[in-house]
């Protein structure tokens, strides 16, 4: 097949100035972008930690990389930068009792359970297991971007609905007909 050959013409366009909004403006249009629920996690010392995120993504496919923004002030910033290592545990739809413990929501009576994948802690019940090496960390304004080679995959036997994070609260996907 041929490339596909792009043209740039010249357009004329009006350029309407930036609007103000407010850090509440913006917080609620990132809120309308559906995003899947991830638990990060980490070791330092002997102690796991872990926290819910939904700024995850993927990389680049060859080297395996994944991406993880964490704020500045989360405690799993530090830990993360400490250690040189994360895991992530991407979460079905069953999971939202561990989404909210990790969201520091304080749910009663719920024990994680972590499996070690080269000394890197990840949710046992996990729908996807990964851990990954830091190799670059980018300053974000308020937060930074770790980049991970990724170490380890583990894929549950089963393909379950994802959880999903839209507008504040879980909602559920439907496949489209």
């Amino acid at each position: 097949m041929p490339p596909i050959e792009l043209k740039h013409t010249e357009a004329s366009a009006t350029v309407a100035p930036a609007s103000p909004f407010t850090s509440r403006d913006f917080r609620d249009a990132m809120g309308r972008f559906a995003a899947g629920v991830v638990v990060i996690t980490t070791k330092v010392g002997e102690d796991a930690h872990a926290m819910t995120a939904t700024a995850f993504m993927s990389g680049s496919l060859e080297p395996p990389l994944v991406i993880v923004s964490i704020a500045h002030t989360a405690r799993m910033h530090d830990k993360i930068k400490d250690s040189g290592v994360f895991g992530v545990s991407i979460l079905g739809s069953r999971q939202q009792t561990a989404s909210n413990h990790f969201a520091g929501r304080g749910v009663e009576g719920y024990a994680p359970t972590f499996e070690f994948l080269s000394g890197v802690p990840v949710l046992a019940e996990a729908d996807v297991q990964l851990t990954a090496d830091v190799r670059h960390s980018y300053a974000c304004g308020d937060h930074t971007l770790y980049v991970g080679e990724v170490r380890h995959v583990i894929n549950a036997p089963s393909e379950p609905q994802p959880l999903v994070y839209h507008k504040g609260r879980y909602v559920q996907v439907q496949a489209a007909a």
